[in-house]
């Protein structure tokens, strides 16, 4: 059967249809975003997912990738304020916002941020020392993004973070950052060995100083209760003195017979106490010391007798026995020397 015209016709409607169909449609990945332009100039977005264009018309300009991405900084040489060289590398970090903007709005969108990281950082590193280059590494990371960030906003660019990786100076310069470094170490370990021999001496200071304020303290309490046993011992004596008084104006001699006897014996053990007395001479007569205790013993029963001057009445003292004869040639027997069979 031969197509007569009307079906070609309708072949070429339907090809064209479905080419036309076929150039309407545009699937966009997921983290892209394409323009469209029309007649060359820009009229929309496609956002990821299945869009619609007008075929012959509308075309897909940019393909845009609106993840994070990461660009590497290439190591340069950075002059310090105080004059040393040092070189740096870093890793900067950023986002396409808005597709439009990062396609039309710059030519080398990678590019111009990349320079304009590189500038930023000998800029920001040049206007410090070499100790804060090395020491606020923070502070220049974030004096960087702050600058790149605001020149970036134009182009519908968000900068996440930009990071210095690596600050290398000389050789010589580590040398010698070295040994000040030890310089400064040994400085403070002399001040502290300094400060810990000043505490210790003060410590050693304080307790002697605590030390002697307690033995201060001992001294004058041991003085104060010897003071007060003395003032005792003195009221006690004054008061026998009174009673011995009192007795005597009484008429009692035998008040006079305690006071002497009790003073001859305390002179008697002092005598036999001394450490370098070996010979104990008596200029008296042993019958006199035992009339004395007699006289002492008479004024004990008086007491214990209520006062009985008949129950009180001396007993006259018994004879001391004569000494047996001595053997001629055998030394006499002193009192109080070490004598015969004393094993000395």
């Amino acid at each position: 059967m031969p197509f007569t015209y009307i079906d070609i016709l309708i072949g070429v409607f339907v090809v064209v249809g479905i080419f036309f169909i076929v150039r309407s449609i545009r699937q966009v990945p997921q983290g892209y975003n394409y323009t469209v332009e029309r007649f060359g100039r820009y009229v929309r977005t496609l956002r990821p997912g299945l869009n619609f264009i007008v075929p012959v018309i509308d075309g897909v300009g940019a393909r845009m990738n609106m993840m994070e991405q990461v660009l590497d900084v290439p190591t340069q040489e950075v002059i310090t304020r105080d004059n040393a060289s040092v070189s740096a590398d870093g890793v900067a970090f950023y986002q396409v916002l808005d597709a439009s903007r990062a396609a039309y709005e710059v030519r080398g969108l990678e590019n111009a941020i990349l320079n304009l990281t590189v500038t930023n950082i000998r800029s920001v590193m040049g206007s410090m020392d070499l100790d804060e280059v090395l020491s606020k590494r923070d502070d220049i990371n974030e004096r960087i993004l702050r600058v790149v960030d605001e020149a970036a906003a134009s182009w519908g660019v968000k900068m996440t973070r930009i990071e210095i990786k690596d600050i290398a100076p000389p050789a010589d310069l580590v040398q010698a950052m070295g040994r000040q470094m030890k310089a400064e170490r040994d400085k403070r370990a002399n001040i502290l060995e300094a400060e810990g021999l000043r505490a210790a001496e003060i410590l050693k200071a304080e307790g002697q100083k605590q030390s002697q304020i307690l033995k201060a303290e001992g001294e004058r309490e041991a003085a104060f209760r010897e003071a007060e046993a003395r003032e005792r011992l003195a009221e006690a004596e004054a008061m026998a003195t009174r009673v011995v008084s009192d007795a005597i104006s009484q008429g009692n001699v035998q008040a006079i017979n305690y006071f002497v006897a009790q003073k001859y014996v305390d002179a008697l053990g002092q005598i036999a106490s001394a450490p370098n007395q070996k010979v104990i001479m008596l200029p008296v007569e042993a019958t006199s010391v035992l009339g004395s205790l007699g006289g002492v013993g008479e004024i004990w029963r008086e007491l214990f007798n209520g006062g009985d001057p008949r129950a009180a009445r001396p007993t006259p003292p018994r004879p001391m026995p004569a000494a047996p004869a001595r053997p001629a040639g055998v030394p006499p027997v002193v009192p109080g020397h070490p004598g015969e069979g004393d094993g000395q």
